[in-house]
């Protein structure tokens, strides 16, 4: 009924039925642009992740349950038998134990500078500016040439390290940096904190410059000092940004890959090879593709799980301070 009645409406005459119907159909047209718009607006994202990061995540699970020849054979499916192969492999417990300390060694201390280094520039003083930009360079650096500029200071004979070691008490030679376990680790450390305290600096400074004056003033009244004030003012309300820049930290160090593969290489003897490198070595050095992809796998599962646990975390922290 109400279709006969659009079709056999009489059409408009006078100039203002003109005006009217025109305006309802613009009004129309308009709600049913505003409607597709936004997606309009994010199908580029949607294709985007779909096709470089959703698909190739599919791909890769899916190729961890088979045994990829050299040969140009078709894959051929092998069930779980890459998973166990991971389970007992000694050299995979071994990185992962790498991993693991080294992500901890790098993220605690990039995490503590850039909050000490955030409390410092965040009251004014002369030259802030300039001391604000020159805390960014470390991370505005592009890794190539920063890292080759390290290579060259950690080097045994002509390395400027050595210069400053050989000025602590007990050093009296040139330290192997890069050759020695314990140094490489600690120099995968010292330069991974180089590189990434000033993100951490930039987002606490950003998170400090939110935090009410009042609070301050309040605290001070009751005869709190600056620590106190830190303990009991700053820190809480810092607390949800560190839960999720440590998640970020975690993350970032995990998946690192630049550092280690130009300053070590994953040297000495598996001292500083991590997950993403041994996943990379594996894959396109010994042509391991499908156990490659089965050890990719097993490390998404794990991020995956860290960030839900994270996430619980910050939830529980944003409830409480409700």
């Amino acid at each position: 009924m109400s279709l006969f009645r659009a079709v056999s409406a009489p059409a408009p005459t006078t100039a203002g039925e003109v005006a009217r119907y025109r305006s309802r159909a613009l009004f129309r047209r308009g709600r049913l642009w505003s409607t597709i718009l936004p997606y309009l607006m994010v199908l580029p994202v949607v294709v985007y992740e779909g096709l470089l990061i959703v698909y190739p995540i599919i791909q890769g699970i899916l190729a961890s349950f088979t045994r990829t020849e050299l040969a140009g054979l078709p894959p051929t499916y092998v069930g779980l038998a890459n998973y166990a192969r991971l389970i007992t492999d000694p050299v995979m417990g071994m990185v992962a134990l790498t991993t693991v300390g080294l992500t901890i060694a790098s993220v605690v201390p990039a995490l503590a500078v850039g909050l000490v280094a955030a409390l410092m520039i965040y009251r004014p003083f002369r030259a802030r500016w300039l001391v604000r930009s020159l805390i960014m360079l470390p991370w505005a650096l592009p890794d190539l040439p920063a890292l080759i500029v390290f290579n060259w200071m950690l080097d045994p004979i002509f390395g400027v390290m050595n210069f400053f070691a050989r000025l602590l008490p007990g050093i009296h030679q040139n330290l192997q940096w890069l050759n020695d376990p314990n140094l490489a680790r600690l120099a995968v450390v010292m330069i991974g904190t180089w590189k990434a305290y000033p993100f951490y600096c930039l987002v606490l400074l950003a998170a400090l410059q939110g935090i009410s004056e009042q609070l301050y003033e309040a605290a001070k009244v009751d005869g709190a000092n600056s620590f106190r004030c830190f303990l009991h003012v700053t820190w809480p309300s810092l607390l949800p940004t560190m839960v999720l820049l440590t998640l970020l930290a975690v993350i970032f160090s995990i998946k690192g890959f630049t550092l280690v593969y130009l300053l070590t290489g994953g040297g000495p003897d598996y001292a500083t090879e991590t997950l993403v490198l041994h996943i990379y070595n594996t894959a396109f050095r010994f042509y391991d593709y499908s156990y490659g992809e089965t050890m990719g796998t097993a490390g998404l599962a794990g991020s995956m799980a860290l960030a839900g646990l994270f996430f619980v975390v910050d939830r529980r922290i944003n409830a409480e301070g409700r």
